[in-house]
Parts: C-alpha cells; structure tokens; sequence
C-alpha cells in the first residue's frame, strides 16, 4: 500500500513509523489522519476544546499537519473529514489550506458533492481526494456513474478559477445578493438603533466597527418586521420541522411572532414553544409552555449566537423532553473567529455549533450581507464605515 489511516490519539508516536524517514517507511509512503469524522459520537472528542480554548481538538490535529511542519515536515500526511460536514472542512482549511483531504461521505451517504469541493479544493485547484464506492458500484451504470461524478467535481474546480478570477469584480454587484427581506431587516435595524456603526468594545474587550442589540425591537410594528424577516429565511430554506422553539426569555416572543408570520405570510402551519426559567410545581406543571415536543423535530430561534452557551442549555431542554433538534436561526451571524488576537479559532461561534450539534445554523443576515448593504450607499454618512467594517472582516471573518 501506499497509504495508511492512521489515528492520531497518541500524537506523533502513532505517526512516526509510518511517515518519519528515520522509521521504516520513511517519506517514501503517506498517512491520511482522522481528524473530523461523520460519527455521531465523534463530538465527544473531536470538538472538545484544547487547553486555552482557542480551538477544537480536530482543528489541532490539522494545524499540526500543515506540510512542511510538525507532523508533515516531508508533505506526505493529510487529513480525513468526513464529505457530510462542510463547516468542519472550512474549519480545517482555515487550520491548514494546503494539506490534501480525504473526504468520505459523497454519494450514499448523503454528502453534498459541490459544498464539499467548494471548502475544500485548496488554491491550486487540488488537495481534495473524494472515495466514492457505492455510489457508483450501486450505480446501473458505474462507468458513466463514475464519469458523472469526475465531470461534477471539475465543474466546481473550474467555477471556483472562475470566481477567483472575478473576486475583484465591481463592488455595487454584491448589493444585489441582498433579497429583499434582509434588505428590510438591515433597515428596520438601522431605524430602530438596533444596529449602529462607529467604535465599540465589544463584552470580549474586542473593538469593532459596529454593534447590534436586539433587545430594542421594542414595538410592535418592529417585532412584526423582525418575524417576518425570520419566517422568510426559513420558508426558503426547505428546513423540515414540527415546532418553532425559542428559548426564555428573548427567545419567548421570537417563536410566538415567527410562528405567526410562518401562518400567515407562507401558508406553513407549525407550533410554537418556549421554556420557564424555573419549572412550575401546579397548574400543566413542568418548565415547558405551548406545542408538545416530545418526538417533535424543533426548529430554536434566537437572535444572535456568541459563545453558544445558550444554544447548549437549550439543546440540554429540548433532548431531556424527547424532541429532536433539527436546526437553529438566529437575526444576525456576526461571521467571525473568537479569542485574542494571536490565539483566534478557526471557526466562528456559529461553526462550531453546527459541528458540536451536526445541525443547520442559518441566519436572516451575516457580517457579509452588512458590508455589502454598506457598499450600496456610495456617498451616503453610512458608507464611511465600509473601510472599517471590511478591515474587521479581514482580521477576524471566517
């Protein structure tokens, strides 16, 4: 052979004899290591965070794999990443952008063969290698199976030259990826002192160029334009689910006015829950108040994730009453790595939910959406804050 799978749980020594010249292959031969793999028992180590916390422990074995250095001073170490979970492979290019890629997981297992090229073709136009097997010997035609599936993997490599080739294309293009519900949230955020732009530090000491509080939707008109904007991110994003549920207390109003704007603006007929902070000993009892969850597919709502604490309590709710949690939607993705400076992650709070929890995170807006409504307001006091928010970006984006 020439290449082995190897598991990295016992650091360089589970390496050495097979990748180090001095060992008996030397750096004749390869090594694929686990580092983030599709079972779902996978999270009670791989996303564990390392001492210090600035990353998870599958972000670390990719750091150390990066050729040239550490594990892979001869290049001949990559990495598998199971195909089903794209946000853990843009994490792992984030660690190491140039190590190759062993990705299972395409075809019969589920996973998506163009979001998997996309986060993680390296900038060469290679570093993915993608083993497809029933997908194409279960195939009726496993020659044109196979053909099918090489053809689809060039057309992202070339979409991707396309789209590198163009990066630096027109500015007031990216205003038009605005639809216009997220064009209507960003302004009812801007009426309603929701979102400011200028200098601010941030809880995490941070600085950045802008700030959004949620808790000033305070009327009814903007709670109404908030639901709204909510339940059209959802309507389209073809989540399948039997209940929306928001967490106490902001959470609360967000599933009952979301429900209502489901009904009323997309025909889609779902309940609505929320938890008590403290349970109630009479009356229906329990810390559970609205639509039956138990076997229940929930959809949680919120407005924003920062470290994930809240998602995780909610989660800890939701699996102790027997639903299933199938996705979350928050107002804003703030599309940046935590930490201190030198010491940031290699995904965003969002990410590493979608890692921890292997769900959908989606958003109504993202820091990029921001940038570019700024970007169509050329000459307007707002657009002034565009070099600011895209340096932001540059520094701590994902």
């Amino acid at each position: 052979a020439d290449a082995i799978t190897l598991s990295p749980y016992m650091g360089w020594d589970s390496l050495a004899p097979f990748v180090d010249p001095a060992a008996k292959y030397g750096a004749t031969k390869g090594a694929f290591v686990l580092c983030k793999t599709s079972n779902p028992s996978s999270s009670e180590i791989q996303t564990l965070k390392v001492a210090g916390g600035s990353c998870c422990v599958f972000e670390k074995v990719a750091a150390l794999t990066v050729p040239g250095q550490d594990w892979n001073k001869h290049g001949n170490v990559g990495l598998v990443v199971g195909a089903t979970d794209t946000a853990a492979i843009t994490a792992v290019r984030r660690a190491n952008s140039t190590a190759w890629i062993l990705a299972p997981g395409v075809g019969a297992q589920g996973g998506d063969l163009e979001a998997c090229c996309r986060a993680a073709i390296s900038a060469d136009g290679y570093g993915l290698l993608l083993p497809i097997s029933r997908g194409i010997s279960a195939a009726a035609d496993p020659g044109k199976a196979a053909q099918d599936f090489r053809d689809a993997i060039n057309k992202v490599r070339a979409s991707l030259r396309a789209e590198a080739k163009d990066a630096g294309a027109d500015k007031a293009a990216a205003a038009l990826m605005l639809k216009p519900f997220q064009r209507d949230f960003i302004d009812l955020a801007l009426a309603s002192q929701v979102l400011k732009f200028g200098t601010f530090t941030l809880k995490s000491g941070r600085s950045s160029p802008y700030f959004f509080n949620a808790g000033l939707f305070n009327t009814g008109s903007a709670q109404a334009r908030l639901c709204s904007a909510y339940a059209a991110r959802i309507a389209g994003s073809g989540l399948q689910f039997d209940v929306v549920f928001g967490p106490a207390y902001k959470g609360i109003a967000l599933a009952a006015g979301i429900s209502a704007a489901l009904y009323a603006e997309h025909g889609l007929d779902v309940g609505f829950a929320y938890n008590r902070k403290e349970a109630k000993d009479h009356g229906e009892g329990g810390n559970l108040v609205g639509a039956e969850v138990s076997g229940k597919r929930c959809l949680l709502v919120d407005d924003v994730i920062s470290a994930g604490t809240a998602i995780r309590e909610a989660k800890d709710i939701l699996d102790a009453a027997g639903a299933v949690l199938v996705g979350v939607v928050v107002a804003l993705d703030r599309q940046e790595r935590t930490g201190k400076d030198g010491e940031l992650s290699h995904l965003s709070a969002i990410e590493s939910v979608q890692t921890e929890f292997g769900v959908s995170v989606l958003s109504i807006v993202g820091l990029r959406e921001l940038l570019a409504y700024l970007e169509s307001l050329n000459g307007t006091d707002l657009s002034s804050h565009v070099d600011a928010v895209r340096a932001y970006r540059e520094k701590y984006g994902v």
